[in-house]
């Protein structure tokens, strides 16, 4: 079988059909950007009462390999149930509104019901297999961010209450 032009070999690259050398062991799948609309994102995702996930960028809709990114919305005056993403870090971006992030800190003599407060533009940063909850305390705005998780899909564990008790490490 002859070479041609697209899979001939110089070192441990390989030339496109465009003639372009890349690297031979990434797969064409992930040489091309992608672009997900707004308007395209899934909701058919893990969910948790309170709130709406919307999924963006995953192996599901782009081939994500270990990323997993979109949106959550929670309605004005509400607060989400209580979850945790499981081995997932998870980054969070205010987009839009000013939601609370409530967690069980159990670092002190106590454990305490700790309350962040946000604004739009402010980051959060969930670690892995923390119970938390998001809250809308505002009465007319809906409150938006942006997720991004370290695993590629949207591992979600929905809990009765912020209880460590109930948290496996898999």
């Amino acid at each position: 079988m002859s070479a041609t032009h697209s899979d001939q070999v110089h070192g441990n690259l390989v030339r496109t059909p465009s003639g372009v050398l890349v690297p031979g062991d990434i797969d064409p799948f992930h040489r091309t950007l992608h672009r997900v609309a707004a308007g395209a994102l899934i909701g058919q995702t893990t969910q948790t009462s309170g709130m709406k996930r919307l999924e963006a960028i995953s192996g599901n809709t782009v081939g994500a390999a270990s990323l997993w990114m979109g949106q959550t919305h929670v309605s004005p005056a509400t607060a989400s149930g209580n979850h945790h993403h499981g081995a997932s870090e998870t980054a969070i971006y205010v987009l839009s509104g000013t939601p609370v992030f409530v967690f069980l800190d159990v670092d002190g003599d106590e454990p305490a019901e700790t309350r962040i407060q946000t604004v739009p533009g402010d980051y959060i940063f969930v670690p892995p297999f923390v119970p938390h909850r998001e809250e809308n305390l505002d009465p007319d705005t809906e409150a938006v961010v942006v997720i991004a998780r370290t695993t590629q899909e949207a591992i979600v564990v929905n809990l009765e209450a912020l209880d460590w008790s109930k948290v496996r490490v898999s």
